[in-house]
């Protein structure tokens, strides 16, 4: 009998879980360990942030859920991960011991490299949870009562670019339909070479796709920025040439501003020396496990990849839920393989596929693989778009609900690449 043990409940450790309890003999026992008590759903954060949900639409608690799928749950964060004793040193003293390990941490959001950048100690909106999103929706609240300026975008070593697209675009769309958008420049400052690079070298079209609906939204971009500092209702950013020398300095005053910041590996997994890089992201092989532990594997935003290509501001490449969906599928066959005599092969596909929303109309692009040069490419954009993300929330949600385990993201993917292939 084996214990597997999973770090983090997101958009990578509930489908493992879920995955591997489905795989797996019921003698083996499943545990999942997350910081919190519930599940959010972070793809629909820029929705709360502008009040389009309600907290209750988005979370679920994990405790009734898991156990009624005989996976048990322990609510704690982390301290320290002894990988060579195969255990976890959990908050309260608490210690969990594992046979395998899946980490699904997620990120660490780093604001202190931005003198200025973040919700709690600085002075710009931030969407990546479900209690900052709150918080930027009581901002936002502000800005219909008092117009101003906006600024929106992402930071130097920022990744998974798509949020800051999304917030921009729907963001807009809100202040349209309180009719106060005449009163609300709105600017989007990006550390990527081009809007739609996306941190992945754009996917077909998505530069003129997002150029396009900038240019009809009046949201006007400054690209190759590095944002320097940020004071109460100011952001200093200096605009790079291609060869990363400054060639502008901008000042810029908001009322409101939401940006991207770096992510790095959370601290009890940065600490250890060879499980993950200097980031503090986990370093995997091709079947997902890390080299110097093999009985450890790690899947979602958590894990190390690298850049697409050198750009003059640092960028990072994203993980999107589809690639995160084939991560953990690897992780769970090489897992049962291993429980069962075999020898791991299973591999994640490194495509990209992902669905954003600019609040009334969208875009879908997939990218196979995710790093250039590329089989399959292919971007679209249409009001469909906006439905379907719509859709896979509630899909997914559902998923989550019900324990199911069908491999969504793969099966949409599937077939917008068939369409893509028809493509002249």
């Amino acid at each position: 009998m084996a214990h597997i043990v999973i770090l983090g409940a997101g958009l990578g450790g509930m489908p493992a879980a879920y995955e591997l309890r489905e795989a797996l003999d019921r003698k083996h026992d499943i545990t999942v360990v997350n910081a919190e008590e519930h599940f959010q759903f972070v793809p629909s954060l820029p929705w709360l942030a502008v009040g389009w949900r309600k907290r209750e639409d988005i979370i679920l608690p994990l405790a009734p859920i898991l156990e009624r799928h005989g996976i048990r749950f322990i609510a704690g964060a982390v301290e320290k991960i002894h990988p060579g004793d195969n255990r976890l040193e959990l908050q309260g003293g608490r210690e969990v011991r594992y046979d395998y390990l899946v980490i699904a941490t997620g990120v660490r959001f780093v604001f202190e490299d931005v003198p200025g950048l973040g919700p709690d100690r600085g002075h710009t909106q931030w969407i990546g949870s479900a209690d900052y999103a709150e918080r930027c929706y009581a901002d936002v609240r502000k800005l219909i009562a008092d117009p101003g300026p906006v600024l929106v975008g992402g930071v130097q070593y920022a990744s998974c670019f798509g949020p800051a697209y999304e917030y921009a675009a729907i963001l807009d769309t809100v202040l349209r339909q309180h009719h106060v958008r005449d009163r609300v420049p709105m600017t989007f400052v990006t550390s990527e070479p081009y809007i739609g690079h996306l941190g992945i070298g754009g996917v077909g079209d998505t530069k003129g796709i997002v150029e396009h609906e900038f240019r009809d939204r009046h949201i006007k971009w400054i690209t190759n920025a590095k944002v320097t500092k940020i004071e109460p209702g100011k952001l200093f950013a200096e605009e790079v040439d291609s060869k990363g020398q400054v060639a502008d300095r901008h000042e810029l005053a908001f009322k409101h501003a939401m940006f991207l910041p770096a992510f790095r590996g959370i601290e009890p997994v940065a600490t250890v020396e060879g499980l993950a890089n200097p980031k503090g992201l986990v370093i995997v092989d091709e079947h997902q496990r890390n080299p110097k532990y093999p009985n450890v594997y790690a899947v979602g935003a958590c894990i190390a990849l690298p850049p697409v290509d050198p750009t003059p501001v640092p960028t990072g490449p994203p993980k999107t839920g589809y690639m995160i969906e084939t991560m953990v599928t690897a992780a769970v066959n090489n897992i049962r393989a291993e429980l069962t005599g075999g020898v791991p092969s299973a591999q994640a596909t490194w495509n990209a596929f992902c669905i954003a929303d600019f609040g009334d109309t969208g875009m879908v692009f997939i990218a196979q693989p995710q790093m250039p040069p590329r089989n399959v490419t292919w971007s679209a954009a249409g009001r469909w778009a906006h439905w379907a993300k719509i859709a896979f929330e509630k899909y997914f949600m559902r998923k989550m609900r019900k324990g199911v385990t069908e491999p969504i993201f793969e099966k949409w993917a599937m077939k917008l690449l068939g369409l893509a292939r028809l493509k002249p």
